[in-house]
């Protein structure tokens, strides 16, 4: 049985202290910029990049430009002026935006330099906006990687009760310890996501809505009130599922040979439980990821979730297996189970991969302007991360895992793994920066932060999980043939 050693505490609690820290300092210095900071900063880049790298592109001209400066993250142009006159303070201006400009740009020469302030000052109070979000949308994209692991545990667990596998029921208690993050972790999700507000979520400033008739008619869908009910239905629905899943489990190694009534509870509830994950994953990540762009939507979206947080989730179970397998606690777990766990991250993440492709392609091909600008957005300010994640997390495990007899070492798996899990980091902080912090995106002292944070609450919550009960579960009817399996 494992033990919760001190050192794992003392390393735990030391992450999220610092993490913590580091992510409250990153908030405050972001928050103390004032609109003089970011003029005197894009004053700096100006003067570093040239006048003409700042003030155009090949592709752009210079109306393009200034209705890109003034575009909200969601690439769309009208609902963005809004918000940043909103954030500004002067809502009242909006309606008449439009109409000044055409005013102004027909004025003689002498007026030209009133307009280019103008738009200056709207281009550093939006770049101020942006930098504001930039701690928000750290913490999330870390909180929601986090929790997708756990969640992706949950969906491979009750696959393997469903379907009654033979190979895997020596690695339940390592999948129900993970799985024991999720409500906690659910919960910070929610949280965030509230306590953001239209930091993340621009459907969640009421100027904004006034004025964009999209988001009007998603209004019925995307209201602040329906949000938090439908995001305690998920977790509340998941919850359930984990807490009897794991008490039958543990029932069942107490109770008499012939006696398998708590696994086939536990059959049954799996099966029910995967039909209620499968439709609100996807409304999860309609909700949690997909509504940070509201203008934008996408069919595969909730697949695309799924297959990203599948993969980091048996990813995890293989790199918690080898740890304790290390440590002389899981001898009952052989070369074939790593095998099969190394199998499951490469197939998951081509599978991955077609549907990056496929999203991808179909939009881009199309040329639908309320489709591709999420697309564009990515390109333009993303290009490395948006790319650079198709090698993380797929090439890299392509070529490290298509041997079989790699699959089989277990330095290899935790060389994939960790680049795996790296990856869809990319992947979740693609889905929420470019529609929160645009082109002001970096990873430094807020995301790291944020991930450090996360990741000690999740070594601490897990390896707690894993001391409470022993690591084989000896009751279940398939152990011997899971102890045996050999190919």
């Amino acid at each position: 049985m494992y033990k919760l050693s001190k050192r794992l505490i003392i390393t735990a609690i030391t992450l999220i202290i610092v993490g913590a820290t580091g992510w409250v300092s990153s908030y405050t210095a972001l928050h103390h910029l004032s609109l003089e900071d970011v003029k005197a900063m894009l004053a700096d880049e100006h003067a570093h990049h040239g006048a003409a790298a700042y003030h155009s592109e090949d592709s752009h001209n210079k109306a393009d430009h200034a209705s890109h400066d003034t575009a909200h993250d969601d690439g769309k142009a009208h609902a963005a002026m809004i918000h940043s006159v909103h954030k500004a303070g002067h809502p009242e201006d909006a309606g008449h935006h439009h109409e000044d400009h055409h005013n102004t740009s027909t004025h003689d020469g002498e007026n030209h330099p009133k307009e280019a302030n103008h738009h200056d000052d709207q281009h550093a109070e939006h770049v101020l906006h942006q930098m504001h979000n930039r701690p928000y949308a750290a913490l999330y994209v870390a909180a929601f990687f986090f929790m997708m692991i756990s969640l992706g545990v949950l969906a491979f667990y009750g696959i393997q009760y469903a379907a009654q596998a033979g190979w895997s029921p020596v690695l339940f208690r390592v999948m129900e310890a993970i799985t024991y993050y999720l409500l906690p972790g659910a919960l910070i999700v929610l949280a965030i996501g509230l306590w953001a507000d239209d930091h993340i979520f621009i459907w969640m400033d009421p100027e904004v809505v006034a004025h964009d008739k999209l988001i009007q008619g998603k209004s019925g869908w995307l209201n602040k009130t329906w949000f938090a009910i439908r995001g305690l239905i998920f977790i509340a629905g998941w919850s359930l599922y984990r807490y009897f899943s794991r008490k039958f489990s543990l029932a069942q190694d107490l109770a008499d040979v012939n006696d398998n009534s708590n696994f086939k509870k536990n059959f049954q509830i799996s099966a029910a439980f995967l039909v209620f994950y499968i439709y609100t994953e996807s409304m999860m990540s309609w909700d949690w990821i997909m509504s940070v762009d509201p203008h934008w939507f996408s069919t595969l979206f909730g697949w695309y979730v799924f297959a990203s947080m599948f993969v980091s989730g048996i990813t995890v179970i293989a790199l918690i297996t080898i740890y304790l397998k290390g440590k002389g606690l899981m001898d009952f777990v052989n070369d074939s189970h790593l095998h099969d766990l190394a199998k499951f991250m490469f197939g998951i993440s081509v599978f991955w991969t077609y549907l990056w492709f496929s999203q991808f392609m179909l939009i881009w091909y199309a040329n639908i302007p309320e489709e591709v600008t999420y697309f564009v957005t990515r390109i333009e300010d993303y290009n490395l991360p948006f790319f650079g994640m198709l090698i993380l997390n797929f090439i890299f495990p392509f070529l490290v895992l298509m041997n079989s007899d790699y699959k089989r070492v277990p330095w290899f798996i935790v060389m994939a793994g960790i680049v795996i899990l790296f990856g869809h980091y990319i992947d979740v902080f693609n889905m929420i920066m470019p529609a929160t912090v645009g082109d002001r995106w970096f990873i430094g002292l807020p995301e790291l932060s944020a991930v450090a944070l996360f990741l000690g609450l999740f070594l601490l919550i897990v390896f707690y999980a894993l001391s409470k009960a022993p690591l084989l579960p000896k009751g279940n009817p398939f152990i011997k043939e899971s102890e045996q399996f050999h190919y």
